[in-house]
C-alpha cells in the first residue's frame, strides 16, 4: 500500500442515532477515491473519539481497511455470516445492494423495495456492521436533498470491536433468563425476546467492551443482561439516547420511579465508561425486574 492520503472534511453529527462521523476522501494508489463517512462516536461498535490524535489515528486504520483490493475478501467473509440468517432475506437483500458499491446511496430511490427500509439498515447495524448516514445529501435522481447511506468496509464488530454473540450464546442468555420478559413481567416465547444490555451501550467508550461474552456464567448473565421483545427494547434505546443528551433520567410505564436516585443523572457520575454504568443504577429501565424489596 503507498502513501496515505486523506482528505478530511466536515464532522457531522446524525442526533437521532446518537452518532457522529468525518467526512472523508480516501485516495489510493491507482487513483481510486472513496468517497464516504467514518464513525468516531458510532457506540456499536464502542467508538467515542474526541482527541484529535485518536481521530487521526483511527482514520488511518480505516483507510486501510476501505482499501478497493480488500472489498473482494470482505464480501466473501460476510456472506459466509449471512448464511447463519437463513431468516434474513428482506434484511440481506439491502446489504447486498450497499455492499455491491459501498458509496452513498439515496434512500428514496435507489434501496430494494422495501416500506421499512430504517428498520433493515437497524438490523444490519444491530449485526455489528458500520454504516454512517447523511440526511441532507442531493440526490441527482430526485432532484432534492434526501437521506443517503454508505455502508463502510470496515470489520464486522468495528475497527475497536463492540459486544456481539452468537446465536449460542444468544440461546445460553434467553435460557438462563428463563425467557423472562421483564417489561410484560412473564415467560415469552423465546424466538420473540431479545437480550437487552442493562447499561446501555450508548454509555460505553472503548475501554467498556468485553473481547469475548463466550465465557459468562449465569450469574454474570442475571447481572449484566435482561429480556426485552424487540418492540420495548427500541423504545428503551431511545429512552437512553435522549438522557445521554439530557441529563433527564427516563421512566417506564409513564410513572416517575427511581428505585435509587432521581430523575436527574447523579452529580459526580461520568457520562460515559463503565464508571458511568452507577449513574444508570437506580433507573426502572437498567433493571426492570430488580428486587427492591
Amino acid at each position: 500500500m503507498g502513501k496515505i492520503q486523506i482528505e478530511k472534511g466536515e464532522i457531522r453529527t446524525h442526533k437521532k442515532a446518537s452518532e457522529k462521523y468525518i467526512d472523508v476522501v480516501f485516495t489510493y494508489e491507482d487513483g481510486y477515491k472513496w468517497d464516504g463517512s467514518i464513525p468516531i462516536e458510532y457506540r456499536r461498535t464502542g467508538t467515542d473519539l474526541l482527541a484529535d490524535e485518536e481521530i487521526e489515528n483511527h482514520l488511518q486504520d480505516a483507510y486501510k481497511h476501505c482499501h478497493p483490493s480488500k472489498w473482494a475478501g470482505w464480501r466473501k467473509l460476510q456472506n459466509r455470516f449471512w448464511q447463519q440468517k437463513p431468516n434474513a432475506d428482506v434484511t440481506k437483500k439491502l446489504f447486498d445492494k450497499m455492499a455491491s458499491t459501498f458509496q452513498w446511496t439515496c434512500t428514496a430511490c435507489a434501496l430494494p423495495s422495501n416500506p421499512n427500509w430504517a428498520r433493515r439498515a437497524q438490523d444490519i447495524k444491530e449485526f455489528g456492521f458500520t454504516f454512517a448516514t447523511n440526511t441532507a445529501m442531493f440526490c441527482k435522481k430526485c432532484k432534492m436533498n434526501r437521506t443517503h447511506l454508505v455502508l463502510v468496509p470496515l470489520p464486522r464488530g468495528g475497527i475497536s470491536g463492540y459486544e456481539t454473540w452468537s446465536e449460542e450464546l444468544r440461546n445460553k442468555i434467553i435460557k438462563s433468563l428463563d425467557s423472562y420478559d421483564v417489561f410484560e413481567a412473564r415467560k415469552s416465547p423465546p424466538h420473540g425476546l431479545l437480550p437487552d444490555h442493562k447499561f446501555p451501550e450508548i454509555r460505553w467508550d472503548a475501554n467498556t467492551r468485553r473481547v469475548s461474552l463466550e465465557h459468562l456464567t449465569d450469574v454474570q448473565i442475571r447481572a449484566d443482561f435482561q429480556l426485552l421483545s424487540n418492540q420495548r427494547n427500541q423504545q428503551k434505546r431511545e429512552i437512553c439516547r435522549k438522557c445521554s443528551q439530557d441529563g433527564n433520567r427516563g421512566f417506564p410505564f409513564g410513572i416517575k420511579y427511581f428505585y435509587r436516585g432521581a430523575e436527574n443523572w447523579p452529580s459526580g457520575v461520568p457520562r460515559k465508561g463503565k464508571n458511568a454504568e452507577q449513574g444508570c443504577v437506580g433507573c426502572g429501565w437498567y433493571d426492570l425486574n430488580v428486587n427492591c424489596i
